[in-house]
This record gives C-alpha cells, structure tokens and sequence, in this order.
C-alpha cells in the first residue's frame, strides 16, 4: 500500500518467469557461509547494518505525554550512523532543539517541557541506518496524536413514539483517535438494560425492537470512552415519550405480559440494520469480521445465522449481542462467502444476505534473509509475499530503487527477475543491504537483507592444545571448529604422520568433529585437524587419551538380618590406574550421613547394630572424573521370633494373606467402593493391592487388572465403564511376592450409556484408482456403553465446499466407489448405540485409490565416480503424473562386471531410494565395489506402482584398497619355527600389487618393536624363525593395492604344545529382578578385560535380545513388569562357554495413590483455613458495628454500592451537575466550592446530605447507594452539552489518605468502565 520508493515495473511476468525458469536449470549455487557467534570473528567480521528494533507503523502517541520516543536500533560493523526523514524528505535533528537522538542508537526522543505541541510533530517518519558496507531501512512509521473531541452542542426535542412500534435513538459519536468504545447509561450512572428487545449496534446506536410503556424515560444518554485520554465525552440525554391507545395502570406490568392486558398490534419482523434484502462487507485476512443483524417487530423477533454452501464453522464463528452479532475473530480466505441472517416471529420471517469479501495485505512466503558468500561464488536473494490483490515487489539496495541506480562493475555479477535476484562471481567490495517492498492497496511488507562479500583465512575457535580423557570402547568424538571464507577444507591427522583420517572407525563431519567410533587403546595420541583454504591454513591439536572404566566387580547383595545384628555390604571397584575415584552410599535416594553408628572402608558399609529406621535400599555409587558406576541392595529388619533370645530364630518373610469380606457400598452410575480385610502380611508390610475385575458377557472367567492402590487403603471408589456386569477380588503384594486371590465379591451391573469414546486409528485409503476404503479399529468390549453399537461415518471432497456425505454401519469398513484418481478427502466418525451419539472424532484426510504414474525420469547420468560411490542427476517428473503420494525416485542398479580378470561377481539388483522435489535432483550412490563395472535405471514410484523405467545407464569404479585376505593361519610346526599362509582376498578391488605383513613380539602386555614384511602378490606363506620356543607373537596382515593397504587380518601365534591352558566356565549366575530391570552377577575364570554376552528370552513371544557387557555385576534394563524371562550368559571370544540358563519373573508394576481426604495434613490445613475465615468474619462485624458516616476516601466503595443497584432511590439533580466548562472532574469528584467548605468547615459531617432518607426514629440515616452522600459536594458535574470529563487514576495526596478504612482509592469512572 506504501512502496518505499517509486514503482517500476519490472517487464511482463511472464516474460520475466520463464528467464528466471531458464536461468535456474543452469544454476550452480554455493551454499551460503553460516558466520559463527564466536566473539573473535564477530569483532574482526565487518558486516552491513541490520534493523534490529523500530517502532510499530502505525504509533499513536497520547498528547499529554512530555516526551514521544520514535525507536529505531541497528548492528553492523563498522557501527551503523543514523538519518532520518520525514514525510518523504530529510529532517535535520539539528535544527530542531525539542529532538534528540540518542547515543549509538537512532531513536528519537522529542521533548515538550519546555513548550511545543505534539501535533507538530504529526507525519510519516523513516530511519536509515548507514556503515561503509550498506544502508538498512525501518518500516515507514506513522505517528498521529490521539484525539478526544467533544461532543457538539445540540438541543434534543423530545422523542415521541407509540407502543409497540420499533426506535432507533442515534448516537453519531465525535471520531476519535483511536476510535471511541460507546456504551449507553441513564443519569444515576446506571447502564441501559439489554436484552432481545433493546441493544446497542455496532455503530452505537440504540436500536429497540418494540417500544413498551416501561421505556418512557428522559435520560437515554450515549456515552464515548477515549482510551488514549482516559476520559468520557456524554451526549445529552434524549427524552422518549411513549404514546398508549388505552390507560396504562403501573401495577398491571409483568414480564409474560408487558402490555398489561392492553391491545397492541403485532407487526412481523423487518430489519433495522442493515436495511435492505442484501448488503456486502469486505474484511482483511487476520483480521475480525463483525456481522449484525437487528430487527423489528412484535413479539421481539429471533435471529438465526446460516452460511450459503456450506456449515458455519463452529470453532471459529461467536454470536454475541443475543444472537444479533456474528464474531469471527481471525478470518482467513475460507471464510468468504455469503452468510444469511433471518429474522422470525409467529407472524412472518426475513432474510438478509450478507456477501463477504476476504482481501488481504501483503503477507510472507519466502522472506529474504541475509546472504555471506566468499568471493567468485554465486547466490540468490528471495523475496516471496502473497495478497489479494497480488502484491507488486519492488527491489531497493541500500535504499534506492534498485533500476534507478547507476550501474558499475559489480552491477554486472547481478540480475534481477522478479521477486529474485541473482548474484554470479561475486567480488570483495559488492556488499550492499537490499530491500524488497511489497505492497497492494490494503498494506505493504519491507524486509532488509544484506549481502556482505567475506574472504578471511582460517581460524581456529575452539581451545587450543585440549586434553580429552574417554572411556575405552566408547564412542568419541574430538571437536574442532574452524571458520574462513571460501569455506576451508579440514583435514585429520594422528601424530602428524599418514593421509587424512577418515574412513574405517574414523568419521569426519562437515563442521569439523572427528569421530572415533570405539576408542581403543592404540587410538591414543595427538590429533591435528588442519584447515585451508586459498588464503592460508590454521591448525589445532587435541590430545586423546584412552582410560579403563570405572566399574564396581563385588556388588552389594540383598540382606535380611535381625534388629540389633550387624549388616554389611560389599562394594569393590577396579578402575583406570591414573583416574582418581571416590565411593559414595546413599540409603533411599538421599545422602547417607555415616555419623557415630556407621562405618566405612574403602570396599564395605558396616552398621553394627540395625534398627527399623535402617531398613531400605542402599546404593554404592563409585566416580571417576570421567564415569561412574553403581549398585544397590536391600536391607530389611526382622523382629525377634519369639522375644525369647534362647529360642531365637529369624522367621524369614512370605507372600502376604488374601484379603477378605469384600462388600461394596456407594453405587452410583460409573463407580462404586470397594472394602475389604487385609490379611496377615507374614512379616513383610504389604506394599500394594492390585483390584481384578470379571464380567460375564464378552470374557466370562477372565479376571482383568482394574487397579492398583497403596499398601495403607483398604476402602476405595473404584471407577467403572457402563453396561458391565461387574464382581471384584483383591490380591495383596509384599516385597516377597503377591498373595493368592481373595473370594470375589458380589456382582456389580453399572447402567447403560452414550459411547465415551471415539474410534481410534481412522483413515482413509484406496484399494484401486477409483475407491476410497474408510477404515477404524473398533471400540472395545468395555467401550461399548450400551446395546447395539453403529458408527456414523462422513466424507466430503476436501477444499470442494461440498456437503457432507455420510452413512451408518455396524462394520468396521466402509467403501466410497467411483472417485478421481487420488483426491484428498476429509473424514470424521462418530460413535453410537440405542441410547445416543458419542463424540465426533477429528477431522482427518483420506486419499482415494493410486495408479501407475504417467512419466517417468528421464536423463539419468553420472557426473562424478569414485571407488565405492557416485554422484547421479536426473530429469524430474511432473508431480502431479505421479497419480498417487509421491514416495521417492527408486534407482535399481546392480554390479555387471569385475575389472579384475576373472573375478566373477553376482548381478544381483539392488534399490535405493532418493525423495526430494528440487528442480534439478541429485543425489549419491554409496557403498559400491570400487574397481567394478555398474549398471542402473530410475523409476518414479508411489505407494503402490513405479513407472516405466528410464535410460539404462553404465559406468566404472576407480580402483580402492583391498579386503582382507580370505583366510590367515599360523602353525607352528616346530620348536623354532612358525608357518603363516594365506589366500587373496575375495574382493581385492583393484590390481593386487602384493602384501604386507606387521609383526612384533608379545611380552605379556608389552609390545616389541615392530617388524615389516612385504611379499608379492603371488606369495602367500612366510615361515618366521624364533629366536626361543616361548616367544609369541602378534601378526597384521594386509593386501596391498597402487591406492593402499588393505583392511587388517590380525592373528596371534598359537601356544606351545606343553604349555597348560586353563579350562574356562561361567557358573554361579544369579538374578535379583525388580518390576523394570534385574541385577545379575556370575562367577567365571575368564581374564580381566573379557567380555561377555547376556542372552535373554522373553517367555511370552520367544523374542531374544542380547548385549554385550563387561565383568560382574551388571544391571539388566528395559524389563517389561510382571513378565517371565530366560537368561544366560556366555563367553564372546568363546561362545561354546557358557552357563546354566536361569528363569525369572520380574515384579509386577503398581502406582502409589494417596486418597488426599484422608491425610493428616490435608484436614489440619482445612481447619486453620476455616479458623482465618471466622476471625475476619468477626473482625468485620464489629468495624461495621461501630456506625457513622464513611471517611472521605471511602465514598469510593459506597459509589460502586450504587452503580450496581436494581433500582435507585433518587436522581441527581441535572441543574447541580454542570460545572462553567461543562466537563465531571474524576480526578477530585468535587467542585473546587465544595471542597473549601469542608476544609473551613468540620461539623458540616453532621448534616444530612442531599439525598438522604429520614430513619422511622427521626435521626437522619446515610444512604448507601447515592451518589452525592459519597462526594464531597453535589455541584460542577455537566455542562451545557452533557459532556464530562475525567481522569481514570485518581491521586491523592498523603494527608488526604492518612487515616482511610479502604486501602484502595478507586475512581468513579472505573466503575463506569468496567459496567461499560
């Protein structure tokens, strides 16, 4: 709507799309440069000014204010200097000595203490922000004074009118800025009832439907609220005489009956606003849409509102105003159209048909945003809005219109096609900030983004020289990250020595992070990452050292001991030589406080002598600097067998007895409560009570978790599902296990109900090109709620405006015939039985039937090959000929041939998928066979067919290194000698040129030094001559390749005939399992550094999970409660070794509920609440007892008595209301006459004030509902024209509050405000 600069056209759109089109296919971008927020480039990074903060466009400033602050912040580097200009040309803050800009920052600050008015200052405002790089614009800003007019003087004639026929009293409100709230009130400052017959428009205007008797009244008085101002302009009130064909009797009034039993004729209804069988409105997008409908007649008409084509939408569309008012709150395009308003009485109805138009102002599709690109590189701006009308985009740099600058040598790497500019080779010193306006008549948009041109060589920004300690065989990754521009290329290398590490277990990401995928001990070492680019290079090291884990071997096991015995847990932990440790215990999840009873070494817990409070869980927690470990263990507290220690025994504990007498009270429709006896809980406290339910309709027999409780209750609401035909038992739980069922209680049958819930899962989808199956899983047996259960199912064409279609069926299917091709539809269903509907589900979007896609990709090629993959292009196709949800382009390709003679490989077809909608796809082939010859095609494919496929295309792999060789074995065949022999490898992915064999000797945990073998490719045994018959030796073998050495085939050298290898075993395996997780510990003769593998066996499905752990003891996760398992473990260097297999149940899950009516603390915090409440109760009695007449400052709480009464006792006189100037001073509430009375004056608190009444003893009583008893006199409060005006905020002065009962001094008019 405001373009920033002069319009210019920018050639014919088509013209302009189909050069962008071309332009695109040939395109080759450059990734945008991301500058990091790292405070060293950020200071040395020069960039252009961006707009950070500005204020609103439209800024409406209130006059009274002494100073208008117009915002406008900006950054850049260098920083930013600030202009502005006004109304279109430049304003010189100079020469103005009320404007001052602030400090490194472009806000404005006008200042009127001095004098000055703010009117002045009214105009559309425009900062620019400036640096050697760009110029940044802010939105244009209108800044306009808010105005309070008053209202004209005018003389209102009485309103004559005859009962029963409709009125219209005018409000026509001075306009304000912003515009005024109108409400209507009479002069006790009470507001005008509304109801069906008398409203307010939304012009402000009184509207009444028929006119009664009871209406005569001569203070119908409009009231305008300016907010800005905080003040209240008043009409004068009209005078409405109402004219009767019969007496009116005052006694014959009564609602059903408003005439009194007096003939007055009915009129059907006709409209009072708006006039008219039709009308129009036009609303913006986001905004609120307001339509009204009011109508005379007798009786009163109803309004009714229906939207042609379609439902009105409910979650969106309010009726306000007693249905006269349609709100919409946030429209959007689908909410045009044409709506209907009928208005209807028992003698006729009329309609109103309303066309709604929904425009639009500018709003963003594509944003531009800031663009850092390296010398020589290409990029593109985007500038992308939509609106109705279609918004013009207008491109600026560095605030002038973009074809009116003069060109020069950069203006060449730049072309502008329409709402995108594209930039080609950019080059140092074609920085510049770019603007794109877009607009139409309803708005317009104005976004900066800069393009700042960077060539820096590359920074480290990470810390320098770092130490990094992990875990072995963890996962590792070693940070490094850079920054330059062109983008720097990082490389990795270990010791300084070696090609670039990537690859094998070595992976290395875009933002510079090496990634050790299992840390082992020869990873140890200096790592340097380098990285250059054409400007220089920058290097960092960080220095990886690989620790043992912290691991706790001898956990601490479950114990159950006497109270007064000793307890003690074990607790040994092995660790990293060169990392500190420290152990912790904690009992119950808190810190355990050893103090004088306990005790503690470094592998035990010891407490002498237990008591009850030291019965819980206790947990060893060991810490390294860099990982930890735990284990925990119970310790429960038996009491004396007999009391008598000479027969001592410790009965161990058992499973708790059933609970018994279970009765059930309290029926209701969906519960009932369940009591019962606990039984004994044989020396273990029961824990839980798990209630079981059976009913005898859909699975008699079968008893079914319903809930669980805690261990304390034994009298509960249990909540139920209708028509069921219930009966109940209880099972009890202690820490040994559960209880045997308890005997069931009597039966149950809740009454039959709507359904409660809706159909999960539903969806729609075609089985051919031209159905649509609508599918849902069905309620269950204990959803059903009743007989008879059907679905109601709906479908309608999406976007289409159709109506709904629907159909009732007992299946859990339903299929639409004859559709389109794929075509989107919406879906709701809903639940129903004999006894009604349950909800409607949401709405969700189905898809009719799938064919074969129409096209096919087309030009497949390979652009660039390496040993194991390749980069491919290809045509795309039409997305709309897929006929059915794009899935991906699917590549088959399968490897023809070997380059290596003779090799003979397997054709198999593989797939691979790639899903992008780019006009230019691509994508990388991976995980090929270097040295090979490869065939491949492409099909497009959706859910259920492909295409025809496209060109056959063939290429080769470069050559790559070797696997490893197929076998490698070591015999020794003497005393002195080993035989090593070998075979190729099966893919040896090139020319094999030969091997190497890496050998050193193995003195316990040391390594010698290493020694180098290398053979031809036709060798393939070396014998090793020993120089004793006890030395070992470690082996390393690899084919070699003109790329590289191959992948390593590592062996050992066996052991010598005489020496004695111990027999391995695992046994001794025990579990202790918990509801979600199991501790488990085995005994072995394995090595320290072994590992092991837990093989686990759920008993339900037979499903087995395995994972691979280090020593005993370890904690077994991811447990399902209440399930049977099988475990074992054996060896993973020997998987023969293993031990016994071991069944177990973990425990069944519970959920601690507390009834909160019964806790202690509940009931002690409801009798303090209801003692305050008794004492304030009192306390007010006796202030009110005291009598007398209200402190000054109190007739505040006695105005707002007033304001809210049904019926008021006395009216203000009108001729004391007016002071000289016309206007209610709220800010004092009394005329300046008034109040030097009472300050010269102090008994005049005992007369009776204006309005009083006279009590039956004579003495005067105050009212406490009028107005002037609770002021300070009744004169100065309208004027001449009805107006008056107040302050919202009252101030009082310090002596004035001294000594006020009320502790908030509330202003007439907020009253008024919030009655409003």
């Amino acid at each position: 709507m405001r373009p920033v600069g002069g319009r210019e056209m920018l050639g014919k759109v088509g013209h302009a799309a189909l050069t962008l089109l071309s332009l695109l296919l040939l395109w080759q971008e450059a990734a945008a440069i991301e500058v990091p927020l790292d405070p060293k480039i950020q200071q040395d990074l020069k960039q252009p000014p961006t707009i950070i903060k500005q204020s609103v466009k439209d800024y409406i400033v209130d006059p009274r204010d002494n100073t208008i602050i117009i915002e406008c912040e900006a950054k850049g580097n260098p920083v930013p200097t600030f202009s502005w200009r006004r109304s279109g040309r430049l304003f010189n803050i100079g020469k103005d000595p009320r404007v001052t800009m602030r400090k490194r920052s472009g806000t404005l600050e006008v200042g009127f203490r001095s004098g000055g008015r703010p009117e002045d200052y009214e105009g559309e405002y425009q900062c620019f922000a400036t640096n050697e790089l760009g110029v940044a614009l802010s939105n244009k800003i209108l800044l306009r004074v808010s105005k309070a007019p008053l209202w004209p003087k005018e003389v209102l004639a009485p309103v004559p009118v005859t009962e029963g026929s409709p009125l219209v009293l005018p409000c026509n409100p001075p306009p304000g800025l912003p515009p005024p709230l109108i409400f209507w009130m009479d002069s006790n400052m009470t507001p005008i009832h509304q109801d069906r017959r008398v409203s307010m428009g939304l012009n402000g205007d009184l509207y009444f439907s028929n006119v009664l008797v009871q209406d005569a009244q001569n203070d119908y008085s409009c009231n305008a609220r300016f907010n800005f101002t905080y003040t209240i302009q008043q009409k004068n009130p009209f005078n409405l005489k109402v004219q009767t064909t019969e007496p009116y009797n005052d006694t014959s009034y009564n609602a059903s009956d408003p005439f009194g039993g007096r003939k007055v004729a009915e009129t059907p209804p006709s409209f009072l606003s708006p006039e008219g069988s039709g009308s129009s409105k036009m609303v913006l997008r986001d905004e609120r849409l307001l339509l009204e409908c009011i109508a005379a007649g007798l009786p009163t008409p109803s309004i009714k509102w229906f939207k042609r084509g379609g439902d009105l939408p409910a979650q969106k569309v309010k009726f306000e105003n007693f249905n006269k008012t349609l709100k919409i709150l946030s429209v959007s395009e689908e909410d045009a159209g044409e709506y209907v308003c009928m208005a209807d009485n028992r003698l006729g109805s009329i309609r109103h048909s309303i066309d709604v138009q929904v425009k639009a102002a500018p709003y963003w599709l594509d944003k531009p945003t800031n663009l850092v690109l390296a010398p020589e590189e290409n990029g593109r701006l985007v500038c992308r809005a939509n609106g109705n009308p279609k918004p013009n985009i207008q491109w600026l740099m560095n605030g002038e219109p973009i074809n009116k600058i003069t060109e020069t040598p950069t203006s060449a790497n730049r072309e502008v096609l329409g709402d995108t500019i594209l930039f080609r080779g950019v080059q140092i010193g074609s920085s510049a900030v770019y603007q794109c306006n877009a607009s139409n008549q309803h708005g317009y948009l104005l976004a900066n983004a800069f393009v700042s041109v960077l060539d820096m060589a590359p920074r480290m920004l990470g810390p320098k020289n770092q130490l990094i300690k992990v875990i072995m065989n963890n996962r590792t990754f070693l940070n490094c990250p850079f920054f330059g521009s062109p983008l720097p290329e990082l490389r990795w290398f270990k010791n300084g020595q070696g090609s670039g590490l990537d690859g094998g277990q070595y992976r290395v990401y875009v933002n510079g992070t090496l990634e050790i995928k299992r840390a082992r001990k020869e990873d140890e070492g200096i790592y340097t990452c380098v990285a250059n680019n054409m400007l220089g290079n920058a290097e960092n090291q960080v220095q990886l050292e690989v620790k043992e884990p912290t691991r706790i071997i001898q956990a601490p096991t479950h114990q159950s001991v006497l109270r007064g015995s000793k307890a003690s847990f074990h607790c040994k932990v092995v660790s990293d030589p060169s990392l500190p440790t420290k152990v912790t215990w904690t009992k119950d999840g808190e810190r355990l406080d050893l103090g004088w009873r306990l005790k503690k070494d470094e592998e035990s817990l010891t407490i002498p002598s237990v008591s009850e409070n030291d019965e819980g869980i206790y947990t060893c927690t060991v810490k390294s600097e860099i990982d930890q470990d735990s284990a925990s263990a119970r310790l429960t507290v038996l009491e004396d067998a007999f009391l008598n220690p000479s027969v001592f025994s410790a009965l161990p504990p058992d499973r708790p007895d059933p609970p018994i007498d279970l009765d059930l009270s309290d029926p209701s429709a969906r519960s009932v409560r369940l009591t019962w006896i606990p039984g004994n809980d044989r020396r273990s406290p029961v824990t839980e009570f798990l209630v079981q339910f059976e009913e005898n309709r859909w699975e008699p027999g079968r008893w079914q978790d319903l809930s669980s409780f805690p261990g304390d209750l034994n009298s509960v609401i249990l909540q139920l599902a209708p028509n069921v035909n219930y009966q109940f038992r209880v099972i009890a739980i202690n820490s040994v296990g559960r209880s045997q069922p308890s005997q069931p209680s009597p039966r149950y049958k809740t009454t039959a109900a709507p359904p409660d819930a809706i159909p999960r899962d539903l969806r729609g989808w075609g089985s051919d090109k031209d159905n649509m199956e609508i599918t849902w899983e069905p309620l269950r047996d204990l959803e059903k709620n009743g007989p008879n259960l059907q679905y109601n199912v709906w479908w309608r064409r999406k976007d289409s405006g159709d109506d709904w279609t629907n159909v009732t069926t007992s299946e859990t299917k339903y299929v639409v015939r004859y559709t389109e091709t794929y075509v989107p539809y919406e879906i709701k269903i809903q639940a129903r039985n004999e006894l009604g509907s349950g909800p409607e589900s949401n709405i969700v979007i189905g898809y009719s039937g799938e064919d074969k896609p129409a096209d096919s990709p087309s030009e497949l090629r390979v652009l660039k090959v390496g040993s194991t993959r390749a980069n491919i292009h290809w045509t795309p196709v039409d997305l709309s000929s897929v006929q059915g949800e794009f899935k991906e382009y699917r590549l088959y390709y399968w490897r023809e041939s070997s380059l290596v003679p003779g090799l003979v490989v397997s054709k198999e077809k593989k797939t691979t998928g790639f899903y992008t909608t780019v006009p230019e796809p691509s994508g990388i082939l991976k995980d090929l066979v270097p040295y090979s010859k490869y065939k491949m095609f492409m099909v497009v494919a959706n859910s259920r067919f492909e295409s025809l496929p496209s060109n056959n295309v063939e290429f080769t792999t470069a050559e790559g290194v070797p696997d490893a060789p197929r076998f490698f074995r070591i015999n020794r065949r003497s005393l002195d000698t080993l035989y090593l022999e070998w075979d190729k490898p099966l893919e040896p992915n090139g020319i094999l040129i030969g091997y190497q064999l890496v050998y050193q000797r193995v003195n316990g945990s040391r390594l010698g030094p290493q020694h180098i073998e290398t053979f031809r490719p036709n060798v393939t045994h070396f014998i090793l001559r020993l120089p004793d018959r006890s030395a070992r030796y470690k082996f390393n073998l690899s084919a070699l390749t003109q790329v590289g050495t191959g992948e390593v085939y590592a062996e050992e050298s066996p052991h010598f005939t005489n020496e004695v290898i111990p027999r391995r075993e695992i046994w001794n395996l025990t579990v202790v399992p918990n509801s979600y997780y199991a501790n488990v510990n085995w005994s072995h003769n394995f090595p320290a550094d072994s590992k092991f593998v837990l093989e686990v066996t759920l008993d339900s499905n037979k499903t087995v999970t395995v994972e691979e752990v280090k020593q005993p003891p370890v904690n077994l996760k991811a447990l399902i409660a209440g399930e049977k398992y099988h475990l074992r473990v054996y060896s993973q260097e020997l998987n023969s070794v293993s031990s016994k297999s071991v069944t177990f149940k973990t425990k069944a899950a519970h959920i601690d509920q507390v009834d909160i009516a019964t806790q202690g603390w509940f009931i002690g915090l409801m009798c303090a609440i209801a003692l305050i409440i008794l004492i304030l109760l009192i306390v007010c009695f006796i202030k009110r007892s005291r009598g007398g007449k209200y402190p000054s400052p109190g007739f505040l709480t006695g105005f707002t008595k007033y304001l809210v009464r049904d019926k008021k006792d006395l009216p203000l006189d009108p001729v004391d209301q007016k002071d000289q100037d016309g206007s209610f001073d709220y800010q004092n509430g009394s005329s300046v006459r008034d109040r030097n009375e009472n300050e010269n004056s102090s008994d005049e608190d005992n007369k009776p004030l204006q309005g009083s009444q006279t009590s039956l003893d004579g003495n005067v009583k105050e009212s406490d509902d009028s107005l002037v008893d609770y002021g300070e006199g009744g004169d100065g409060q309208f004027n001449e024209d009805g107006s008056f005006i107040g302050q919202y905020t009252v101030k009082k002065d310090k002596d004035e509050t001294e000594g006020n009962e009320s502790s908030e001094a509330t202003s007439p008019v907020n009253a008024i405000y919030s009655l409003a």
